[in-house]
């Protein structure tokens, strides 16, 4: 009897030894077995992107700058002037087909003339038809480099006007840049001796002096440019004519402005402005 109690006795420490082994092993298996998330990649990149693009002040973009007068000006012109000279180039084609239809003519007249089939005055007739239809290419020619001249001398101009306001020159005073050479002669200038200028180039070179613009014309009227009273040549002033000129400028005190470059876009530029500076108003 006193066995079998001894028997039950340690058969309970052992269960309450068991229970309260369990009871402490329990939350360590548990941790054990609890499944740790691993971190996604693309969800920190994400999350981080989103935290550096709240803390990343945008960049503002800088307002256009407005374009001045002189730069819109200048664009506005080139542009008519492209179009007015596409417009002479349609019209120079229609002018060559009418030179080769008259030239098919001329020969046709000449050989009936020499057969007796025709009169004389039908072939000189022919003849005639032919050069005035030669007189018209040539004209749309010389209206296409007229278009050029003018725009590209203007535009030089205007620039320099601005140069210029800045720059005071004495009376015979000179002054030299890569781009331009003024002289401010202490002649009292006056279109009407033009003829002066005129008369000299055409003793010393044999032809007329190249005048493009004499006076005002429409293109200084649009830039409201002030060139009542000065004329523009189209000679190049380093050249062994334009220095020529230059030269009997300077020793008759002619005030002279010759430009020396081309605008960009243009065929044409350098030139020489004999007179006072035109100035805007």
């Amino acid at each position: 009897m006193k066995g079998r109690n001894s028997a039950d006795s340690s058969a309970r420490i052992c269960c309450a030894l068991v229970s309260w082994i369990l009871f402490a092993v329990s939350p360590a298996v548990a941790a054990q077995q609890e499944p740790t998330e691993t971190p996604n990649p693309a969800k920190t990149r994400t999350a981080a992107s989103r935290t550096n693009q709240k803390k990343t002040p945008q960049k503002k973009e800088k307002p256009k700058q407005p374009v001045d007068e002189l730069t819109r000006l200048r664009e506005e012109f080139i542009k008519a002037t492209n179009e007015y000279k596409a417009s002479l180039e349609k019209l120079r084609g229609s002018y060559e087909k009418s030179v080769r239809k008259a030239e098919d003519h001329v020969a046709q007249t000449k050989e009936l003339f020499a057969q007796g089939l025709v009169s004389k005055n039908d072939f000189e007739a022919s003849e005639r038809a032919l050069a005035q239809a030669k007189d018209k290419v040539s004209e749309v020619d010389r209206r296409i480099a007229s278009a050029d001249t003018q725009i590209a001398d203007t535009l030089l101009e205007a620039e320099a006007e601005t140069k210029l306001a800045r720059t005071r020159v004495p009376k015979g005073g000179m002054i030299k840049t890569t781009a331009f050479i003024r002289y401010n002669g202490g002649a009292a200038w006056a279109l009407s001796d033009a003829w002066k200028v005129q008369r000299f180039y055409l003793d010393a070179f044999k032809k007329p002096l190249p005048v493009a613009v004499f006076g005002q014309g429409s293109i200084h009227d649009r830039w409201r440019l002030d060139h009542h009273n000065a004329m523009d040549v189209s000679l190049h002033p380093d050249g062994p004519e334009g220095q020529a000129l230059l030269g009997f400028l300077r020793a008759n005190g002619i005030p002279f402005l010759a430009f020396r470059q081309a605008i960009p876009g243009t065929a044409t530029g350098p030139h020489i402005h004999i007179g006072r500076p035109s100035h805007r108003y």
